[in-house]
Formats: structure tokens, sequence, C-alpha cells
């Protein structure tokens, strides 16, 4: 495809403009200055300064580390909107919410196929969490969360059992803890029935994806290994047309 009509495609701004913006230099492919009527592909890094531009055709899946205060939400009315925060040149949804007060990572694509089979919720795929909490973890606080946990809130209609689940003490306040559903506030409330107050909660995990190196507000692209792995563990799903919140 030639540039102009890339960087047009990619909805930043008009072939003409386009035009004017590689004659001015203003636009580069691969770290090179990009030329007039050139050719480029989905492979092709295209730049306009350092904005990285990609075709809106391009199936894009990103690991973000959220902040705690950024909330889940495509309502530009919410000023810390994830949309907003992260500002990313190709339109990204969020696949599985991450509540405003956690943080950690969140995948984020513009495939609505894998979204869907991410956020159905019967189909129970792992997350795993990182959680500080206000006393000593105890064994027996770990083997009562490793049981199942009733839950109640009656404002929000919620009467229900947690299902078992993975548990690990790994500090004096801080336990690990790998979920396979998706009940609002899960892990928050399960400490609060059994006595405890979460003063931190960073998920590390979703599927195959880890959050790894990343530090608070930045992002990456999935390696094509990963893309690989989270598409075959969903591929049955998307196939069934529908999918929940994780």
């Amino acid at each position: 495809m030639r540039l102009n009509k890339y960087i047009s495609e990619a909805g930043i701004c008009s072939r003409r403009e386009a035009d004017r913006l590689i004659a001015g230099g203003c636009v580069t492919v691969d770290g090179r200055r990009a030329e007039p009527g050139m050719q480029v592909t989905q492979e092709n890094d295209v730049r306009i300064g350092k904005k990285q531009i990609k075709s809106r055709n391009e199936k894009v899946v990103l690991a973000v580390y959220k902040p705690a205060g950024i909330v889940c939400t495509e309502d530009m009315r919410e000023k810390k909107n994830i949309i907003r925060f992260l500002n990313y040149p190709v339109r990204v949804t969020y696949a599985g919410r991450l509540d405003k007060d956690s943080e950690g990572l969140l995948i984020m694509t513009n495939d609505g196929d894998l979204i869907n089979a991410m956020m159905r919720a019967r189909h129970c795929h792992e997350k795993e969490y990182k959680v500080t909490v206000n006393k000593p973890v105890t064994d027996e606080f770990i083997k009562r969360l490793k049981e199942g946990v009733h839950i109640v809130d009656k404002e929000k209609g919620l009467d229900a059992v947690t299902l078992p689940c993975e548990a690990e003490k790994i500090g004096k306040y801080t336990f690990s803890i790998v979920l396979t559903q998706g009940l609002n506030r899960q892990i928050r409330r399960m400490c609060e029935t059994l006595g405890y107050k979460v003063t931190k909660l960073l998920r590390v995990r979703v599927l195959n994806v880890e959050l790894g190196s990343l530090k608070s507000g930045e992002i990456r692209r999935l390696t094509k290994q990963e893309l690989k792995e989270i598409y075959e563990q969903t591929k049955g799903r998307q196939d069934e047309g529908a999918y929940g919140a994780s």
C-alpha cells in the first residue's frame, strides 16, 4: 500500500496532508526518512515524529500495566479512563476489566473476537494476582481461600461461594492467587469475609501473558509466541461467538 494511503487509512489525516508530512521529512519508515510514493506493509514501523502509526485493519494486542486509579471504561466523561490514559494510535479496548483501585496487567486489543472470547466468564481462563493485606497471612487464611469463600453483598445482590483456587503465601503480608472466575471485586470481598483488608492488588498474569518487567503505565505488544498461544487457548471460545468479565 502507498504510504500516504496507509497513513490516511489509519485515521491520521487525509492523503494530501500525508503527502505534505512525507515531503516535509516528518515521516519515517523503519527508522529512515520516508520518500513520496513509497510502498509499505503492516510489518513496517511507520512513524510521524515519534508516534507509531498502525493500520486500522491490523490486529493489535497489547500488554498494559494499568496504574491504580485508572478506570476500565470507554466513557470519555471519566477523565481517568483507560482509553484516554493509553492514547494509543489505534483504537483498542480492554479484554477483561481491572478494578480502579487495582493495578497490573490488562490485555488491550482491537480484535473483537479475542475480546469476546476472553471476557466470557464461563470459559474460566486463569488470572494470577499478587496481593498485599493489612495483617500477617496465615496457613488457615490460605486454606480457606483455596477451598472457596462465601461472599455476600446485599446492596449488589451478590451471594455466592467462590470456586476452589490456587493460593500460596509468598511473604508475611503477601500471597499469590490464581482465579478462574470473575466476580466483582472478588479478591477484596474474599479477604474482607476472612477478616483481612487488601492494601495492594497487582495482576501479574492473564492466560499465558505475564506482566513481567513492565512498569506502571508502560505497554508492549505481545510477542509472536504469546499471540500464537493466546489465540490457540481462545480459538474454540471465539468459534462459539460470544464471551464475559474476567
